[in-house]
């Protein structure tokens, strides 16, 4: 048999029939799912030091289990010093098991290594039923050695799921255990 991530087999399980009760869906197809998680990273010191893409790439890396690309800017910003096709950020797209396991191990392990952890918040849905989290150190992570990091940098991670509504897409990521805030 095959390996199936908790999250996923969870999913399965309990969360599409939670979801099904609590908007009354008439088709498994209907109920909302996670689609990928976008991991990133914006490098501006990048602009004079090119190895910081490196240690930027090299991280996420370690974090997500798959490998990372360097993402370029698009136009010259004179203000910055940037060029275009200059890298500027490192960026990784989990789907499918990987995703499962990112996730898993983001709220499981990372999360409560936050200091003074309440929750994240709930204002980070754009209007289409995903999600953004902004963490402010890559050092939450277990896979992070503190002793070979050269600086502390955070990173954006953007959740993107079926669902039509925010409060679909809340209801489906409370269920698969991000804890957010209580108002």
């Amino acid at each position: 048999m095959s390996y199936i991530p908790r999250l996923k087999q969870e999913y399965k399980e309990r969360v599409i029939k939670a979801l099904t009760d609590e908007f009354g869906y008439k088709n498994v197809m209907q109920v909302p799912k996670l689609e990928k998680i976008v991991v990133s990273r914006g490098v501006g010191a990048a602009v004079s030091d090119k190895k910081l893409i490196d240690h930027a790439v090299d991280e996420l890396t370690n974090i997500t289990g798959q490998k990372a690309v360097a993402t370029i800017s698009k136009k010259d910003v004179a203000t910055f010093k940037l060029r275009k096709g200059m890298p500027i950020g490192a960026k990784v797209t989990l789907r499918g098991e990987r995703m499962y396991e990112f996730l898993d191990r983001l709220i499981t392990t990372a999360l409560p290594r936050v200091r003074d952890f309440q929750g994240v918040k709930a204002t980070g849905f754009d209007g289409r039923g995903n999600y953004n989290l902004g963490i402010t150190e890559q050092i939450i992570f277990p896979e992070i050695n503190i002793d070979r990091i050269n600086r502390i940098n955070g990173m954006d991670i953007t959740f993107v799921t079926s669902a039509d509504t925010d409060k679909e897409a809340k209801s489906l990521l409370t269920q698969l255990g991000i804890p957010f805030k209580k108002n």
